[in-house]
């Protein structure tokens, strides 16, 4: 394992964090959309609709990208100090996160181009368990910078 993110899992880390904003930004405009064109009605999918849709597929290989440079590269490990129950918090929410930026954008597939209306729902929940897992890592990484005083987030940042 390594003791530091290499410079592209960064950029990579902070791609995906600003490619998932605009994600949940987007997705009232795809929503609509789709359903418009579930019932037929005359819709044009328009940009922001198209940009939710293939944004999913960038965080989809960018997510694939970042796992496969995590298994040859490796990630820091986590503070020695740590206490156990909090690395395995942390470790199961990577993972849970990491597994939902594949899943999440699969599913979205299987709505948008296969019209597998059922799988919306799916892709909605998903979403939301996204949201209380990135809410849990940005807790965790802010509980050890103030709190813990581990300077954790230099880990993240360019040039640190």
């Amino acid at each position: 394992m390594t003791q530091a993110y290499s410079r592209i899992q960064i950029i990579l880390h902070w791609a995906v964090v600003v490619l998932l904003a605009a994600q949940y930004l987007n997705s009232e405009a795809v929503g609509d959309a789709f359903e418009s064109i579930a019932h037929s009605e005359a819709y044009s999918a328009g940009l922001l609709a198209g940009l939710h849709v293939y944004g999913g597929i960038a965080v989809l290989v960018l997510a694939l990208v970042r796992l496969g440079l995590r298994l040859v590269i490796g990630a820091p490990q986590p503070p020695e100090e740590e206490p156990d129950i909090l690395k395995r918090i942390a470790r199961w929410t990577h993972w849970g996160i990491y597994a939902l930026l594949v899943l999440i954008p699969l599913v979205g597939i299987g709505v948008w181009f296969g019209g597998i209306e059922a799988a919306g729902e799916l892709h909605e929940a998903l979403g939301s368990l996204l949201l209380v897992l990135i809410g849990l890592h940005v807790a965790g990484a802010l509980f050890h910078q103030f709190i813990l005083g581990t300077n954790i987030l230099a880990r993240m940042r360019l040039g640190a």
